[in-house]
């Protein structure tokens, strides 16, 4: 596991501006709707140029602004927008890029809103395939000629597979796609697309980012063109704004960001080790077992295993036989999660997903890595 210093500078410095007199440690919640100005001329100015001046806080906002630049520093991007969910950070990108006619080719298990959203535009003339084959020749076969955004997950959604990120940047970049990317898993701290071809980094800020289940956001970094457009066209239109106060808690958060990636990496190493040697278990899907992507320098708390000869019936009683993991579906702080795509009734979407029918994913909290496995043991034991 390797965090770049400078990366923990960015997450610590809390104050981007600077006054006179004593210093504040954290910035300030900027809590107002609007901004008004001396002169007409120069509210005439600031409203030409909303992007960039303070006019009405769904366009900037200060304390938004200050998670943006940060954010934009620790991916090695130009510009971040910050948004009130993961999915409209998504949406932004899509809808704010695409038009009628187009394709997006999604790289690899990808998060199910995300699928949900193109499904729901192909009403819209925009079409879209899944590609579960990630060798970059599999790829290569599967850009169609009006292929325009080629989507990718690195760890992928439940099976945390990955994939040589650049190789398959430079693909889309010689057909003339643009490529996002999903880093929530890794955090800006582990994986820097950018630096590897990729041109919109997307993150749910919900997960490791705020770090502790009290708020809910996304964020996007990418190059100031792409921006404008996806300013214009998307973020400026569908309202989905991130608040001052929800921004503050994100701030808060990553202040403890590396300190809690450090001890996510090292406990979620620690249980899927373990669970490795458990005749219980068939497989256990984390990178760190099978890491092709050349990108990430550490790993999160997030994995999966499959549970040997289970279904649903097997799968339901290992989880409710569980007492430190909560039962839930989102990750990335600092309790501990567990959660499922198995349902009684879902054998074809599993199939259809390549997921086994006996998987289970853990989101590894803080509880410590000792508790954790004593509680899966418990349940299996149980079982």
């Amino acid at each position: 596991m390797r965090i770049d210093p400078e990366d923990i500078r960015i997450c610590l410095e809390d104050h981007p501006a600077r006054q006179p007199g004593p210093e504040s440690m954290a910035t300030p919640i900027v809590q107002t709707s609007l901004f008004a100005y001396p002169t007409f001329d120069e509210f005439v100015e600031a409203h030409t140029a909303e992007s960039r001046n303070y006019v009405y806080t769904r366009g900037q906002n200060p304390t938004v602004e200050a998670l943006e630049k940060k954010l934009a520093a620790l991916e090695h991007g130009e510009m971040c927008k910050a948004f009130g969910s993961g999915i409209a950070a998504i949406s932004a990108v899509i809808m704010g890029l695409l038009k009628s006619g187009d394709h997006i080719l999604f790289v690899n298990h990808t998060y199910g809103p995300a699928l949900k959203l193109a499904k729901t535009l192909e009403r819209f003339g925009i079409e879209h395939t899944l590609l579960l084959d990630l060798e970059p020749e599999d790829v290569t076969r599967a850009l169609q000629p009006n292929t325009k955004l080629v989507w990718l997950e690195n760890p992928g959604t439940m099976m945390f597979r990955t994939f040589d990120v650049a190789a398959i940047a430079d693909i889309a970049r010689k057909h003339g796609a643009i490529t996002s990317i999903d880093n929530s898993w890794a955090s800006p701290l582990f994986q820097k697309p950018i630096d590897c071809g990729v041109d919109i980094s997307i993150h749910s800020a919900t997960k490791y980012i705020g770090g502790h289940s009290d708020v809910v956001a996304g964020a996007l970094i990418t190059n100031a063109i792409l921006m404008d457009a996806i300013y214009q066209r998307a973020f400026m239109l569908h309202g989905g704004i991130l608040h001052p106060f929800d921004a503050w808690l994100l701030l808060r958060g990553m202040r403890t960001l590396p300190v809690r990636m450090q001890q996510h990496h090292a406990d979620g190493l620690r249980v899927a080790e373990w669970l490795r040697d458990r005749k219980e278990v068939a497989a256990v899907h984390h990178p760190a077992f099978c890491d092709r992507s050349k990108t990430l320098t550490g790993y999160s708390g997030v994995f999966s295993f499959e549970i040997a000869n289970g279904g649903f019936n097997e799968v339901r009683k290992f989880i409710d036989g569980l007492k430190r993991f909560r039962i839930g579906i989102s990750w990335g702080g600092v309790e501990s999660l567990v959660a499922t795509p198995t349902r009684a009734d879902n054998v074809e979407y599993l199939d259809s997903q390549r997921f086994p029918h006996g998987l289970i994913r853990l989101s590894i909290g803080h509880e410590g890595a000792d508790q954790l496995i004593e509680d899966i043991e418990s349940s299996f034991d149980s079982m």
